[in-house]
């Protein structure tokens, strides 16, 4: 029997051809979540690590999902017995001998602002104000030891820093208030209408508070 001879289509024979050439080479899939692409392991480079953030770089703004920056400070001595500072007839406090600088900063910049009025919102725009409510109040005295770049609002005192009280600055802060203990005294703008000063030897209840402090305070 002669040998059947199939023949096909010149049209059918060239599809192929014609496919490959319309729909042209395969375009790269750029990868935009950082990791190689499906099938590219062994050709793909290695992704590129992210540098670390600066955390002493302020972005202007505070990331819920992270925590708040605390300041770094040196560990400082205990206070002993008699470390306990002092409010003058003036309203201005005195540091004890035996306070750290830090601590005596803390004091020098809350006496600068004891005195001025109470304004709801004051030292949040600028650091000197008319006015200072309690969280610019605690911010200002903060910023003025170098343990805050810019002001926090009652809220975020109350989750700044380390949990618990410290040996020389204990803040107590929630939604709604904030105020703090230096070197046993009270700098506090509840009181202030009273006493004339945010500088009060007295005690007030810590309830409903979160209790914070700077690290190494």
């Amino acid at each position: 029997m002669p040998p059947v001879s199939i023949r096909f289509p010149r049209a059918l024979l060239s599809l192929p051809l014609l496919l490959v050439l319309i729909a042209g080479p395969t375009p790269a899939i750029a990868d935009t979540t950082g990791g190689a692409q499906f099938g590219e392991a062994s050709q793909a480079p290695a992704p590129t690590q992210s540098p670390t953030p600066d955390p002493s770089v302020n972005p202007g703004g505070i990331d819920p999902s992270q925590p708040l920056p605390t300041a770094p400070v040196t560990p400082v001595p205990a206070p002993l017995a008699g470390d306990v500072a002092r409010v003058l007839p003036s309203g201005m406090a005195v540091a004890p001998p035996g306070a750290p600088a830090v601590v005596q900063q803390i004091i020098a910049a809350g006496n600068r602002i004891a005195r001025t009025p109470y304004v709801w919102g004051g030292g949040h725009r600028r650091w000197e104000d008319r006015g200072y409510d309690c969280s610019g109040s605690v911010s200002y005295a903060l910023h003025g030891a170098g343990l805050l770049d810019s002001p926090l609002v009652s809220g975020e005192l109350g989750r700044w820093g380390q949990a618990g009280p410290g040996a020389w600055v204990t803040i107590y802060g929630n939604a709604g208030h904030v105020y703090m203990i230096v070197a046993g005294l009270r700098f506090d703008t509840s009181g202030q209408r009273l006493a004339g000063t945010r500088w009060q030897s007295g005690r007030r209840s810590s309830r409903g508070f979160r209790v914070r402090h700077p690290v190494g305070l």
